[in-house]
């Protein structure tokens, strides 16, 4: 006799929401027209000053941009953000949304995060509108980072906080990588490569950015900041930073 055992997946997690895991795949997608390939984020000097000529040194480049640079930077904008529309806060909001764009080093690297940011509030606005988004417009009349964009956006639809900035990292890592793919040059694979080896560095970046508080952020990735310095004045050049 042959017993058949029932299985159940009442233990396993499934998403809160499916439409707002729907709507953060399309707004971390590449194909979501923020314009983010058009910006390397100083990796097209690097490459041409030797810094990164293979996938060791684009892992190791990118890890310490993650850990200690805008990496772990604007994820923590991005909590913040979520945090202050999540609570309706648009003096907090304020806050995080003007020194998203005083962080900025270099004038290619704020308009990076400018123009990003101003074209996810853009196209979220039109394709997904909700009443929670608009303390964005209502609290801070200048340029959106996209940190704060993302991170508003996400609140805004009910994506948890953990989600939404775990998802952030994983966009910035992709995107940075896809432009070292076309620059040093590398194949798809190792793209993936390099992907996969920077799991672990969003996880804990992303665990980080959760627990501090607008006061303790820093950066100390020197040599991530001047090189989009430097990319100001490159002779030839395929990105905007």
């Amino acid at each position: 006799m042959v017993t058949i055992m029932a299985i159940t997946t009442t233990s396993m997690a499934e998403p809160a929401d499916p439409a707002a895991l729907y709507r953060l795949l399309a707004w971390m997608s590449p194909a979501y027209p923020v314009g983010a390939f058009s910006y390397s984020h100083g990796l097209e000097w690097a490459v041409e000053a030797g810094d990164i000529k293979s996938l060791k040194t684009l892992v190791d480049w990118l890890t310490v941009v993650l850990r200690e640079g805008s990496g772990i930077a604007d994820a923590t904008f991005c909590v913040h953000a979520h945090r202050a529309v999540s609570v309706g806060e648009s003096a907090a909001l304020a806050e995080v949304a003007e020194l998203a764009l005083a962080f900025q080093p270099s004038k290619e690297r704020r308009l990076e995060t400018t123009a990003q940011g101003n074209a996810f509030m853009t196209a979220t606005e039109a394709a997904w509108p909700t009443e929670a988004l608009a303390l964005v417009r209502a609290s801070w009349p200048d340029a959106v980072a996209y940190p704060i964009a993302v991170g508003a956006a996400t609140a805004a639809h009910g994506i948890d906080e953990a989600t939404a900035v775990h998802a952030f990292l994983h966009a910035v890592a992709a995107n940075l990588i896809s432009a070292a793919v076309r620059l040093v040059p590398l194949g798809q694979t190792d793209g993936q490569r390099a992907l996969a080896a920077l799991e672990p560095m969003v996880t804990e970046t992303a665990a980080a950015a959760r627990r501090l508080a607008l006061d303790d952020i820093g950066g100390h990735a020197l040599r991530s900041d001047l090189a989009s310095m430097r990319h100001e004045t490159q002779y030839t050049r395929l990105f905007r930073s």
